[in-house]
């Protein structure tokens, strides 16, 4: 898997890779995207990424905190034991 970004912006799934993959998801949150990236490629899916370019926030601030840093590594942790 190559990669540059597991958590970009727009993902598309066949109907068929997505009723096959996600049954054995456990992730929520932001583990859950790699999880099911993960997941895909193991079972033998192709993956292809398509570059986007993020624009500065201008309103509002980040969601991501310390408890879903904490559950992100937990959920890495756990695909590496798993997968």
């Amino acid at each position: 898997m190559s990669l540059h970004r597991h958590s970009f912006g727009l993902v598309l799934y066949r109907k068929s890779v997505l009723e096959d993959v996600i049954g054995s998801c456990v992730s929520k949150g932001y583990v859950f995207q790699m999880e099911m990236i993960v997941r895909a490629t193991r079972k033998g899916y192709n993956i292809a990424e398509v570059p986007i370019t993020f624009v500065d926030r201008v309103y509002g601030s980040s969601k991501l905190g310390g408890s879903e840093i904490v559950e992100y590594l937990k959920g890495l942790i756990y695909l590496l034991l798993t997968t």
